[in-house]
């Protein structure tokens, strides 16, 4: 293993001069893998602010998470958001004009319902004069819908905001290439016959090959999954390491689901089909099995395979957020507050993935908190070895000083309360959707054993990343 990291090392750009700090220093979290009974804790002060509304989250549901190309193959978009909003509906019976906006987030947007948002709240009964936009901001796009929500609603604009996301992978755009489209708009254009025949005797048979998309940086044409294999080998992470955590995260969803505690998914009458009632993306396997698989994106020595990566899927998502005033006038009981944010974004090239450990440490910082007091950690799960390179930067005095600014290490992350119910490279990843996932799964985990705050955290595309401060409404 040594041999492979030294070569994939070696093919390292020559910024990535961090990667000889943690070359030599292999992440020995191995052992604590396997999550530990959540810990009860006492107390602590509430981050409420004066003079400005308290935000809760009434509740917040989901449709299952499945694989492309399976259940939801035959649908759009604005389907799967439809039967969220209205799995919304139904688990807490709003009235549908007591809803002052919806906001949506998604990626990979179908052209002929760009605005997904506002299609989904018509197809789901939402009155025509309720406005509704939609987001885009890669992995991160719902956790966009739900801050936007929250700013609408502390300027008082709002009082009741329906925040989501949606992706459906298994039908995206394949637009005709660059020329191909600009002949077609021409030809629309000739007036003339002559004018038409000038156009045709300029086409290539070339014209015709399509553009397919691909998860990929436009400032670097480099495949996430690429960045991801980078990333492993400059901080060491091996491939054993990686399928190790991947299987933790399809252990514990699995524990999750049999348990009944992934109560957040409601089930979807798919039309022509059967009722879909839960992900169908949670498989563990076994570490002999895993290790069979070659490497997906840097072949032969990489380390990143189908087995520790989040997978293509479909799914949506949607949120229930008011002033507590109006929540409590309506007679609701709220889950949580949605509490302190932020953003952050840093270099798309080799610190691609590392949003959650430049997040981390600044939303703490803003509500007053150290890693200590939070109960309850909902990170995004890209691909393993993210996660991993994650907890390495986040653990070094190194790191923290040469690339954050920081005299000393953000922390240690503890596995106990580290993503107990599984994550993305288990449950799935529909990227407009995860991020009212990563929040609700935060506030029902800090329910169930009574912690006060929570802690989600996400990586994206461009180099950029989001944390949020999750706090559990009193009982």
């Amino acid at each position: 293993m040594t041999s492979i990291l030294t070569y994939t090392f070696k093919t390292l750009p020559s910024s990535s001069k961090w990667a000889l700090r943690f070359f030599i220093r292999p992440l020995s979290c191995s052992s604590q893998l396997q999550a530990a009974p959540a810990v009860q804790t006492k107390s602590k002060k509430t981050l409420a602010k004066p003079n400005i509304r308290n935000i809760v989250v009434v509740d917040g549901v989901r449709i299952p998470f499945l694989l492309s190309g399976t259940s939801y193959k035959d649908l759009m978009p604005h389907d799967l958001a439809r039967a969220a909003l209205l799995g919304l509906l139904h688990r807490t019976d709003v009235p549908k004009n007591v809803v002052d906006y919806l906001i949506f987030g998604t990626v990979i947007q179908e052209v002929k319902t760009s605005n997904v948002a506002r299609e989904a709240a018509l197809g789901a009964g939402f009155s025509d004069k309720t406005p509704a936009h939609t987001v885009t901001m890669a992995c991160i796009s719902s956790n966009q819908s739900m801050t936007t929500a929250v700013g609408l609603i502390a300027s008082g604009q709002c009082d009741v905001v329906v925040a989501g996301g949606v992706e459906l992978m298994s039908d995206v755009p394949i637009r005709h290439s660059r020329k191909m489209r600009k002949m077609m708009l021409d030809l629309n254009k000739a007036k003339t016959l002559g004018q038409r025949l000038s156009l045709l005797s300029k086409f290539r048979l070339n014209f015709l090959s399509p553009e397919l998309p691909a998860v990929a940086e436009f400032s670097t044409s480099e495949t996430m999954g690429h960045s991801a294999d980078r990333l492993a080998a400059a901080f060491a992470v091996s491939r054993l390491e990686q399928d190790e955590y991947a299987l933790r995260s399809h252990t514990l969803a699995k524990k999750a689901q049999d348990e009944g505690l992934l109560s957040d998914v409601v089930p979807f009458k798919v039309p022509g089909k059967d009722t879909v009632t839960k992900d169908n993306g949670i498989r563990p396997s076994s570490l002999e099995q895993m290790a069979k698989l070659k490497p997906a994106f840097i072949k032969p020595y990489g380390t990143v395979t189908a087995a520790n990566s989040s997978f293509l899927t479909d799914g949506a998502s949607a949120m229930l957020i008011m002033a507590e005033d109006k929540a409590l006038a309506l007679g609701y009981k709220p889950k949580a507050y949605l509490r302190d944010f932020v953003y952050v974004s840093q270099d798309p090239k080799d610190q691609l993935l590392l949003g959650p450990t430049y997040a981390t440490p600044k939303v703490l910082e803003k509500a007053g908190l150290t890693m200590n007091d939070i109960d309850a950690f909902e990170f995004h799960e890209a691909f393993s070895g993210q996660i991993l390179a994650n907890f390495k930067a986040m653990d070094s005095d190194w790191f923290a000083q040469n690339y954050m600014g920081r005299k000393t290490k953000v922390g240690s992350l503890p596995m106990e309360k580290f993503n107990t119910w599984g994550g993305s490279l288990s449950l799935g990843h529909p990227f407009g959707a995860t991020g009212c996932r990563l929040v609700m799964a935060a506030a029902n985990r800090l329910q169930k054993d009574g912690g006060q705050y929570g802690l989600v955290a996400a990586c994206a595309a461009g180099g950029q990343g989001h944390a949020m401060i999750v706090e559990a409404y009193p009982k």
